[in-house]
């Protein structure tokens, strides 16, 4: 079965954002672009809140051809493409949305049915209101955080109104030269 993981940069005291969703804190560079370009690379959906949905449409689509293109960029946008995306979402309507399908209920059926057909791990990208209701459905399983080193002191929590404990075990850990630190857990299910 495939699993999604919660791929989200954080700040060391748990936000995901600032308090108007401010995320200008959260460090990025070529080493983090890379590293990150080869994971994603493998998968082939990408899950979204419709939030963050809006703002991957409104830059990614055409980020390869503007003339300061970075490789990111570039390689970022091929794959973005041609990734089936899946959008949680009250308000959208998947009419004429290319390789795009809403979800605006029944959330844990229709992501189970996504996680019984045939592919990579799922990858949940920011949105944290989709976050909220996943973990809330325990629907996620694993979080792969960029914790960035700065202290928010309020804002957008990843983990926010949660009821049962969550348990996970650690796989893998990477410092990165810009001082952000990757931690990558999977749901301890025993």
């Amino acid at each position: 079965m495939r699993k999604i993981i919660s791929f989200m940069h954080i700040s060391l005291d748990g936000f995901v954002a600032g308090p108007n969703g401010e995320m200008d804190w959260i460090k990025v560079d070529e080493e983090i672009f890379d590293y990150v370009g080869k994971r994603i690379s493998e998968g082939d959906t990408a899950l979204y809140g419709r939030v963050t949905y809006q703002m991957m449409e409104n830059y990614w689509p055409t980020a390869a051809d503007k003339p300061a293109a970075t490789k990111h960029d570039i390689e970022h946008s091929k794959w973005y493409k041609k990734v089936r995306k899946v959008v949680v979402s009250k308000t959208m309507k998947d009419a004429g949305l290319t390789n795009t399908n809403i979800i605006s209920d029944n959330l844990s059926d229709r992501i189970n049915e996504i996680k019984q057909q045939a592919g990579e791990d799922i990858l949940l990208f920011g949105s944290p209101t989709a976050t909220h209701s996943l973990i809330q459905q325990n629907l996620i399983d694993g979080y792969w955080l960029f914790v960035n080193p700065v202290i928010l002191g309020r804002g957008i929590p990843l983990f926010a109104d949660i009821k049962d404990k969550i348990k996970l075990n650690l796989l893998t850990t990477r410092q990165f030269t810009c001082g952000v630190t990757e931690l990558n857990y999977v749901l301890d299910r025993q």
